[in-house]
């Protein structure tokens, strides 16, 4: 690192420049500066602006500099970042394009067969399709749509994700098709569509190959003058590969076709793509044959507009012997409607193909090491990459690898439970642990957020008249949800709060049901600080004694003033900001704008075509919460086979000291699951598996979460047995592993 290396000669000369006195100046380990040591404002060895940032920071630039705040650390952070993924996706993607431009020519020749058909003459039919294969017309297609599929990759890779994007409204899927970046994506899909077009009318020969053709406008033998027209067979093949290019991407956001979903079973790549094969055929068969009807349907009426446009634009007559393909007659043409239609199948085939190889490259399995063997090597170890903040698919590829390394490679799990030398921490065990235990905490709040919202909205629709919100003081704090295991730096210390907060918050600590440390709990409780809530639906409904009675997360504007715009019940609100303020009422004007807006909200809610717009699909706002659970899942299997592993491989006892809080953390996450299920409007079974080429199992994955869940219990308590008795946890928490060691659950 860059920042680590000039630390030490900056040390020197700021050493120097105190007159060579050492004495504690700097600190031997971690070469920091003391506080208690003025800047060297004098200092002609540290360059300007080291010394000014010394001299506003009071001797604390270096500590940001190792922790990297400064801007150079971060933009050398996010250069690293940048390198890995090229390392890991840059080979994939190449391979994926390779293997797509050499299957092209395969599915050039299987369209040149099918498209030059004649069955009462099959030898006749071979050997014209074998011999317009070498021809330059064909040759030149193939290098053309080489370069088409190299673009359809390159959007493959600028548009795909790791957890997708699900619309929980009509409004908010409108929105995501007007995107800009969805225009582009589909503008430039339908001109890559009109040059497959053009392409296959090329290859397919007879009355589609050209746009003008010659023609004669008189009917009388002596006035014939031989002329240009426009070709509508052309102009028809062009047109529906522009349709079926914006159909194709239409199609993708709506499928969520960028989403990348890792296979629960490892297989090799070969095995991946033949089992694949045949539904993208048959995908896109049935996919372009609904294309070529709807693309008929808009011919029939809007036909017109483009072949007037083209006829007047290119000078080109209209042929009036030919019957307009714009009519019920001209389109009841077998022929045509055969050729479109297959070209329409050359066209999702080829793109499909580019598709699945990136889906199968970008989701292989990728090695990280855990411990590096070369300094060079730290950025991509498994627990630095875990506790960054990489790309997303890096995180997903290493917590992947973290699952399988759990089950499957006993001297990799040594890795992780080994002790650092010289020192004697374990600092992998912690790094990785820590890291479970964060995503595992951060789903944890936002279930319980999310069932809080779905309570109050149940309280609210029971609710007759208007109930004012009650005051709050002005530049109040409310802290947020932390999670118990992870203190994190930005979290106030007890230390600093005044004695008078910590007085008037005493009785918290008394409240009944309230535990201390539980990632229910408010974390301003547990620094003594906090909202209670007496109305909130889990005041009293939650068996666990560590849920803590939380308020309904409120809205923050810009003064200060904590406001619900959905409650209006009266909220006792304890505040640690403000001790002792006198509160402030609402204006006139503010409460009149809040009646307005009730007003206009209950009206526009009685509009029939506007809730069809604006209301939120129950099932799409669940599957948005689990969007992501595929991480959990992998966090699930890696630390509980880690823990599971511990209690054989372990030798230095590494464990033990998270063991309570896995299991803290891991049952308390089960029961918010379990509450979750008994919602209204939550299904509790899986729907069934399509079979279909899109992929739809991020619509199970909350099913896949609480069996993973369980399943990591099990695991546990099936290891440990009777010795699980001997951890510190909640009388509730001893209960239920009290099920699971008796296999009750």
């Amino acid at each position: 690192m860059p920042g680590l290396a000039v630390l030490p000669t900056l040390c020197a000369r700021a050493a120097s420049c105190r007159g060579g006195r050492g004495e504690g100046a700097w600190h031997a380990s971690y070469w920091l500066p003391r506080a208690s040591i003025a800047a060297p404002i004098g200092c002609p060895g540290l360059p300007a602006v080291l010394r000014r940032k010394w001299r506003v920071g009071g001797g604390r630039w270096a500590a940001e500099t190792l922790n990297g705040a400064g801007p150079g650390m971060e933009a050398a952070a996010a250069g690293r970042q940048r390198a890995l993924l090229r390392q890991v996706l840059g080979w994939r993607l190449a391979a994926a394009v390779a293997w797509s431009v050499l299957l092209l020519p395969v599915c050039t020749a299987a369209f040149v067969l099918l498209s030059g058909i004649q069955p009462l003459r099959p030898l006749r039919w071979l050997s014209d399709s074998f011999d317009d294969l070498y021809t330059s017309h064909v040759i030149f297609c193939i290098l053309l749509m080489s370069v088409v599929v190299l673009v359809i990759s390159v959007f493959n890779v600028e548009f795909y994700a790791v957890v997708p994007s699900i619309p929980c409204s009509r409004l908010a899927l409108i929105g995501k098709i007007i995107h800009p970046q969805q225009v582009i994506h589909s503008v430039a899909h339908a001109i890559m569509g009109m040059l497959v077009a053009w392409c296959a009318a090329v290859m397919t020969k007879g009355r589609f190959q050209f746009l003008a053709v010659p023609c004669t406008i008189s009917e009388s033998l002596n006035d014939a003058v031989p002329q240009m027209c426009l070709n509508e067979y052309h102009l028809f093949f062009l047109l529906s590969g522009a349709f079926m290019g914006y159909c194709y991407s239409l199609l993708y956001l709506i499928n969520n076709m960028n989403y990348l979903a890792f296979p629960i079973i490892q297989q090799y790549k070969y095995l991946r793509f033949r089992r694949s094969l045949p539904l993208l055929v048959k995908h896109s068969c049935v996919e372009s044959l609904y294309s070529v009807r709807n693309f008929c349907v808009a011919y029939y009426f809007f036909g017109y507009i483009p072949k007037m446009w083209i006829s007047t634009t290119m000078d080109l007559r209209i042929d009036s012997k030919l019957h307009p393909l714009d009519t019920l007659s001209g389109l009841l043409d077998l022929s045509l409607f055969y050729h479109v239609w297959l070209c329409g199948v050359f066209l999702l085939v080829t793109w499909y193909i580019a598709w699945l190889f990136f889906k199968i490259y970008a989701t292989e399995t990728h090695h990280f090491p855990v411990q590096p063997t070369f300094a060079e090597e730290t950025d991509q170890c498994l627990p630095k990459i875990l506790n960054s903040n990489p790309p997303l698919i890096i995180k997903f590829l290493a917590l992947q690898d973290l699952m399988l390394l759990s089950q499957y490679s006993p001297v990799r799990r040594q890795e992780v439970f080994s002790l650092s030398q010289p020192g004697g921490h374990p600092h992998n065990w912690t790094a990785i642990s820590r890291e479970c235990l964060s995503l595992l905490t951060d789903l944890t709040q936002r279930l319980i957020a999310q069932q809080e919202a779905a309570a109050a909205n149940g309280r609210a629709k029971q609710q007759v008249g208007e109930m004012k919100v009650s005051p709050q003081t002005p530049g109040a704090v409310v802290a947020e949800d932390i999670p118990f295991q992870l203190q994190r730096s930005n979290v106030i210390p007890r230390a600093a709060m005044s004695s008078l907060a910590k007085s008037s918050l005493m009785p918290l600590k008394a409240s009944p049901g309230s535990d201390i440390g539980s990632p229910f709990s408010s974390p301003a409780l547990n620094c003594k600080a906090g909202i209670l809530d007496l109305s909130s639906p889990w005041h009293g409904s939650v068996q666990s004694p560590l849920v803590m009675r939380r308020g309904p997360k409120l809205w923050t504007s810009g003064s200060g003033l904590q406001m619900n715009g959905s409650h209006r019940e009266s909220f006792p609100v304890l505040s640690v900001a403000r001790v002792g303020s006198e509160a402030v009422q609402p204006s006139f004007i503010y409460t009149w704008l809040q009646n307005k807006q009730e007003q206009i909200k209950n009206f526009l809610s009685r509009r029939v075509l506007i809730m069809y717009f604006f209301s939120k699909h129950p099932e799409a706002s669940i599957q948005a919460v689990f969007s992501d659970a595929q991480m959990h899942i992998w966090a699930l299997e890696g630390l509980s086979h880690l823990v599971a592993a511990s209690f054989t491989e372990d030798q230095f006892g590494v464990v033990q000291t998270t063991l309570p809080a896995i299991l803290n953390t891991l049952l308390t996450l089960q029961e918010v699951v379990d509450r979750h299920f008994k919602l209204p409007h939550v299904s509790s079974k899986p729907p069934r598996s399509s079979g279909s080429l899109v992929d739809t199992s991020y619509k199970t994955l909350r099913f896949a979460l609480r069996a993973s869940l369980k399943t990591a219990l099990y695991r546990i308590t099936t290891v440990f047995g009777e010795h699980l008795n001997a951890v510190q946890v909640s009388t509730e928490h001893k209960k239920r592993l009290q099920q699971f060691l008796e296999y009750k659950e």
